[in-house]
């Protein structure tokens, strides 16, 4: 109900027309931001997976060392 409220406040209070300017650069920087969050994601993932993977092995080891 509240998100009812406030998108029709929203809806309200936006201008109806927008007069918005994109210079060249603005899609390049939108471009090396989308670029940088998803290979910073990979990175994270993939070292997540890397320490897990590491961690688990090793206590697979330890209980057939036995």
């Amino acid at each position: 109900m509240k998100l009812i409220i406030a998108l029709m406040f929203f809806i309200v209070v936006m201008p109806k027309i927008v007069w918005a300017y994109l210079d060249p650069g603005s899609g390049s920087y939108l471009l090396q931001m989308i670029l940088g969050v998803v290979l910073g994601g990979v990175y994270f993932f993939r070292n997540s997976f890397k320490i897990l993977k590491d961690k688990i092995a090793s206590f697979v080891k330890k209980i057939f060392k036995k």
